[in-house]
């Protein structure tokens, strides 16, 4: 049965494949063959949660299979699960530490999940097992050092790959990107020209060349480029990122009804493809169970860590799209302070926080053990794991006392990272909730528990957050200075001297010179990081009030709680 299935299969007759896949599998649940034969067909012609299924029953049945472990590992990087991917692709690496593919897809994975430092090392250990002449790897490696800022670098390696494959259109469109990030506009449409002569048809490099024209003031010609783009689908439509991008084009020219509609045609493809949606039960439960552990009596009896002579982090928290990113190029234009970007150690620590006390208990509860007198320092351990992960990236530049770590939702966490540095300064850029949760609506974000991809979830998971922060206000002792965005855009200075002085630093004109900082943001803010400062999204919600009318009932108590006044 077996033999005719996979026969069937290879002469593309998919329905014979299937049927003898599904009825060999009635008999023997784990024959691996039967498996395959399925994945491959529901891979092809089905719902990526079926493919991903088959994947586990695969891995379940037989733990070894490289070639499933990497495809699903793959599959959920692809998906947005980062996460479970990372921990797939360790496994790959894991049953072949000689092996390019394996180093390659942990580069990959790695670089997405905001590590690209340490994909770095897979990246290059790929291309040495691969002979170091891969002109595929080499870009790969390209895009990675792109994301760490390293800019030249990156611009020789795409020399290097198109010199010896000049005809790979995915080399060209990261090439591109990179230009275009590194707002060498010129260059970015010279390689885009020499790309669209030999692909006139492709969608991804139309797309780059609606993002450069919108990048240049050009957004009449960047929508004809998106327009293009449909009339070459095959369904005459766009995909989810190219509505996006059709929708910040629209809010430019002030077609704000054209341009909420386009998001919600994009979030719902994208609910659609990724089979990604809010996980409110995860999140209220976690929600829940920090603030029973974090409270003032259970912290009473809590050790803190001490403060180390070396730099010290500034964590600049707040809801994605709430204006983090602007603090940070403000705040690392200083020559006391660097940029640390978005850090993942904090939740890094929080998965292997019982590990290393060796709990039973999940986090928070784990940190019960600070409790037991052999787990006393445990917070210094934290503390010191930190910081080593930070110096592995080589991002302190010379004589600075401060870096910035930026993650989204880190005030999650409050509570852990007071403990873990109780003399940080903790920078909470606060921002009208409504121009939040449209932004998060109008981005590609999976931060959040995949909040992003309703207007209401995102509302509530807004709420969720801001309730938390509270909560640990309320507590506990911190050092905290909430900051809000809209006193930055109209009184810049005095937002940057405030900031400094609570940090303990003294005032430099440089930080009001933000915009020229050559550094890369890598984040959906990274173009507006590179102008200087416009009020165009300080309270950006009025053209949508319409659309946003829903939601006001959920944000309204934290509108009113930070004082921005009735809606």
């Amino acid at each position: 049965m077996i033999a005719r299935a996979v026969q069937a299969h290879t002469a593309g007759e998919l329905q014979l494949a299937e049927r003898l896949s599904l009825g060999l599998l009635e008999i023997m649940p784990t024959q691996c063959d039967a498996l395959r034969v399925l994945y491959e067909i529901r891979k092809s012609n089905g719902p990526p949660n079926a493919a991903e299924t088959l994947l586990r029953r695969l891995i379940a049945v037989d733990p070894n299979d490289f070639k499933a472990t990497c495809e699903l590992a793959l599959s959920l990087m692809n998906s947005g699960g980062l996460a479970e991917a990372e921990l797939h692709a360790r496994n790959a690496v894991r049953m072949a530490p000689e092996n390019a593919q394996a180093h390659n897809l942990m580069g990959m994975i790695l670089t997405e999940a905001h590590k690209p430092h340490f994909g770095e090392y897979h990246y290059r250990r790929a291309l040495h097992l691969s002979g170091g002449r891969d002109p595929i790897l080499m870009a790969n490696l390209a895009w990675n050092l792109k994301n760490q800022g390293r800019m030249e670098q990156a611009r020789q390696l795409y020399v290097d790959s198109t010199a010896l494959a000049p005809n790979v259109w995915q080399t060209l469109l990261g090439w591109v990107r990179l230009e275009e990030a590194d707002r060498q506009f010129d260059q970015a449409a010279a390689i885009l020209d020499h790309a669209e002569k030999q692909f006139p048809d492709c969608a991804k490099l139309l797309l780059a060349r609606a993002v450069l024209l919108r990048r240049t003031g050009n957004f009449e010609q960047a929508l004809a480029a998106l327009d293009q783009i449909a009339r070459l689908s095959s369904d005459g439509a766009l995909d989810a990122d190219e509505l996006l991008e059709k929708a910040a084009l629209l809010d430019r020219l002030g077609r704000y009804d054209e341009a909420f509609s386009a998001i919600e045609d994009a979030n719902h493809l994208a609910r659609r493809a990724l089979g990604h949606d809010y996980l409110a039960e995860p999140a209220q439960g976690l929600a829940t169970r920090l603030k029973g552990f974090f409270t003032a009596e259970r912290l009473r009896n809590l050790p803190r860590a001490g403060i180390l002579a070396a730099p010290q982090p500034i964590f600049v928290l707040g809801f994605p799209r709430s204006g983090t990113t602007l603090v940070e190029q403000m705040l690392s234009a200083h020559p006391r302070i660097s940029a640390g970007d978005e850090l993942p150690f904090i939740e890094e620590i929080t998965a292997v926080m019982p590990r290393m006390f060796s709990s039973p208990l999940a986090y928070p509860e784990a940190l019960a053990e600070l409790w037991m007198a052999d787990f006393r320092d445990g917070l210094d351990d934290l503390r010191d794991h930190y910081l080593r992960r930070f110096r592995q990236l080589n991002l302190m530049e010379r004589d600075t006392a401060w870096f910035t770590d930026k993650m989204p939702l880190n005030e999650t966490h409050l509570g852990l990272i007071a403990l873990m540095f109780p003399g940080a300064p903790l920078i909470h850029v606060l921002r009208h909730p409504l121009d939040v949760v449209l932004s998060v609506f109008g981005n590609n974000l999976t931060h959040g528990f995949f909040c992003a991809y309703r207007l209401e979830t995102a509302a509530r998971h807004y709420v969720l957050i801001m309730d938390l922060v509270e909560h640990y206000r309320r507590e506990m002792a911190l050092r905290y200075l909430p900051v809000r965005y809209e006193d930055i855009v109209d009184d810049p200075e005095s937002s940057v001297r405030r900031m400094l002085d609570f940090i303990g630093e003294p005032f430099d004109e440089r930080c009001l010179q933000f915009h020229e900082n050559r550094r890369f943001a890598r984040t959906a803010s990274y173009a507006q990081v590179t102008e200087k400062l416009y009020a165009r999204s300080r309270f950006r919600y009025r053209h949508y009030l319409t659309q946003l009318e829903p939601i006001v009932p959920i944000l309204r108590p934290i509108i009113e709680r930070l004082g921005y006044g009735p809606v």
